[in-house]
């Protein structure tokens, strides 16, 4: 899925997907990653819902997002109800969509100014 680049902004802005891959600002990244619009971390060690913790986003937590979107692969997948109510009492808005409807809202989301940060699970080897 190709994603239009909006010109004269310097803001991370999703440019495309595909299950192996997400763009960000025309770069392609292979592995997941958690990005905002001001700030990206490439290379979070995420590969599945599974291995989603609250530790593993620390990174958002000295700036936290108004709204956080997961995006858990190439289908929709939730955590474990423990899990869930760790992340529900961090107090953010928070989503579980697939990783390209997660690409799309934060997007949207973010063309809104709103405070969003998108977590990418992207699946190795798939295609």
């Amino acid at each position: 899925m190709q994603f239009t680049q909006i010109t004269g902004d310097d803001r991370n802005l999703i440019t495309g997907y595909a299950p192996d891959h997400v763009a960000v600002n025309g770069v392609r990244h292979t592995s997941s990653l958690i990005l905002r619009p001001d700030r990206l971390l490439a290379e979070w060690p995420v590969t599945g819902i599974e291995t989603l913790t609250p530790q593993s986003l620390e990174w958002l937590h000295t700036d936290p997002p108004e709204i956080l979107l997961i995006g858990t692969g190439s289908g929709q997948a939730f955590p474990e109800r423990a899990l869930w109510a760790q992340l529900h009492a961090l107090g953010w808005g928070l989503e579980f969509m697939d990783t390209a409807a997660a690409c799309r809202t934060y997007n949207l989301v973010m063309a809104e100014g709103r405070t969003v940060a998108a977590a990418l699970i992207v699946e190795s080897g798939a295609r």
